[in-house]
């Protein structure tokens, strides 16, 4: 076995709706018997790494996404500096995590935001609600607004880290990383609105800074067919392609990766 007797850190990129790739890369790491000890996940990896944690299914996590309309006329709001409004999501996921706090996890977790007062990278620690830290984290930037907590206001985690792998390091022994934001293929006219126009910035700017972190990890899954999905993507049989490609990417990927 690989990844006998190690510990293992696991890190998940944002990437919006492409994120549901995440799960079909923790279902083929389940049925391989490989156990994460670590999390470090940002926005959309964020909620999937939390849903885990907290005991969902790949299967289940798939659903979550799929019964969620992100573009529901109750989510967009007119007060905030954003479209859509982080607070009309507090629901649902207080509706699955209550209360509870990251330390009540059972993998050490370790989920980031970006404090857009000071500019700088936060990785919540136990003490904060799993549902605030998630909503924080997935506070896309011109899109969703931002979210407060104790005070401060912040915006998703991929602003400054949308690769977080380099807080695992020297933590375990073997580091995994999801990244699913392969860079969009487009053409002119798909820029005709203010969300598409955003999300593409957004996702240059993350692929720019963040693919060199591939370095830092043992085994990298990077989906590039992902490339061909949309950041917000709402369409249900695309997010079950989104979650197959995930699978099969970890799949493909696998037999190439050598411990040391």
């Amino acid at each position: 076995m690989k990844f006998e007797g190690k510990t293992i850190g696991l890190t998940l990129s944002g990437g919006g709706t492409k994120g549901i790739a995440h799960a079909g890369v923790l279902k083929f790491l389940e049925e391989n018997n490989i156990k994460v000890n670590a999390i470090a996940g940002t926005s959309s990896g964020a909620i999937v790494s939390s849903l885990y944690a907290w005991g969902k299914k790949p299967e289940e996590i798939l659903e979550f996404f799929k019964s969620i309309y992100f573009f529901h006329w109750k989510h967009f709001t007119f007060r905030k500096p954003g479209f859509i409004d982080s607070g009309a999501f507090r629901d649902y996921f207080h509706s699955i995590f209550g209360e509870a706090t990251l330390g009540e996890l059972p993998y050490e977790m370790h989920l980031t935001a970006t404090d857009l007062v000071s500019g700088k990278l936060r990785i919540f620690g136990d003490e904060i609600k799993i549902a605030d830290a998630v909503l924080a984290s997935a506070a896309f930037p011109g899109i969703i607004s931002p979210y407060e907590i104790e005070g401060r206001l912040y915006g998703d985690g991929g602003i400054v880290n949308h690769f977080p792998t380099d807080i695992l390091q020297g933590r375990c022994d073997v580091n995994i990383g999801i990244y699913v934001s392969a860079i969009q293929k487009i053409e002119k006219e798909h820029l005709s609105s203010i969300k598409a126009v955003t999300a593409r910035a957004y996702e240059l700017l993350s692929a720019n800074s963040n693919m060199h972190k591939f370095m830092l990890c043992d085994w990298v899954i990077n989906p590039e067919e992902l490339a061909f999905y949309n950041t917000f993507e709402t369409n249900k049989a695309k997010m079950d392609e989104i979650f197959n490609i995930g699978y099969e990417a970890a799949k493909k990927s696998y037999k190439d990766v050598i411990i040391l």
